[in-house]
């Protein structure tokens, strides 16, 4: 199972969730959120970074171009979206794409099956790293048909009974590994791995 840890804005919490065993790191690049981080500071981070680390970036309706530039400049392996874009958007990128969605309308989205779904608590404002549990029933529902990603409130108090009834892809933390947004904490994810890598 892949294991992301979202929300990075250093290079030490990155080397230490890749340390931990985290499969791919996520870096948010839209400025609406408390873990903003800028693309030319991320592109500092990933390249700290061992060479088989996925790294994610993070957006929310921003311009294609926009996205795409920030693809290479950071020299992203994958684009995370956490807006309202539709399947025609996600075929003008550069990199695979991975659809935040939440839940009851994921099977009905018409999303093509190369993009992997991110199950995630609904937010219209904050977009994600809420805290927030999603709905795993949904969540379930759509893991049992294609590829998905759990998020949303997963700590290591959770991630088993998650896992145990979503039967996901992989699963993507961040809120549930930090003392406060943006900065992780190495107890809780130590305690998050544990369980996740035993």
């Amino acid at each position: 199972m892949i294991v992301k840890v979202c929300g990075i804005t250093s290079v030490e919490d990155a080397l230490m969730a890749v340390d931990f065993g985290a499969d791919a790191l996520g870096f948010v690049f839209w400025p609406g959120s408390p873990r903003f981080i800028d693309p030319f500071r991320a592109r500092l981070v990933v390249a700290r970074l061992p060479p088989l680390v996925g790294v994610v970036g993070v957006f929310v309706d921003q311009p294609a171009d926009y996205v795409n530039g920030v693809a290479a400049l950071a020299h992203l392996t994958a684009v995370q979206l956490h807006g309202g874009e539709d399947p025609a958007y996600a075929a003008a990128m550069t990199r695979p794409v991975i659809k935040a969605v939440n839940g009851a309308a994921a099977g009905e989205a018409g999303w093509p099956d190369p993009v992997t779904l991110l199950v995630d608590a609904h937010d219209l404002e904050k977009r994600g790293g809420t805290g927030r549990l999603a709905d795993w029933s949904e969540a379930a529902r759509v893991a049992r048909s294609r590829r998905v990603l759990l998020a949303g409130g997963l700590t290591a108090d959770n991630i088993k009974s998650a896992v145990a009834q979503v039967r996901p892809f992989g699963v993507d933390v961040s809120s549930g590994v930090e003392s406060s947004p943006g900065i992780k904490d190495r107890n809780r994810m130590a305690a998050f791995f544990k369980v996740v890598r035993p």
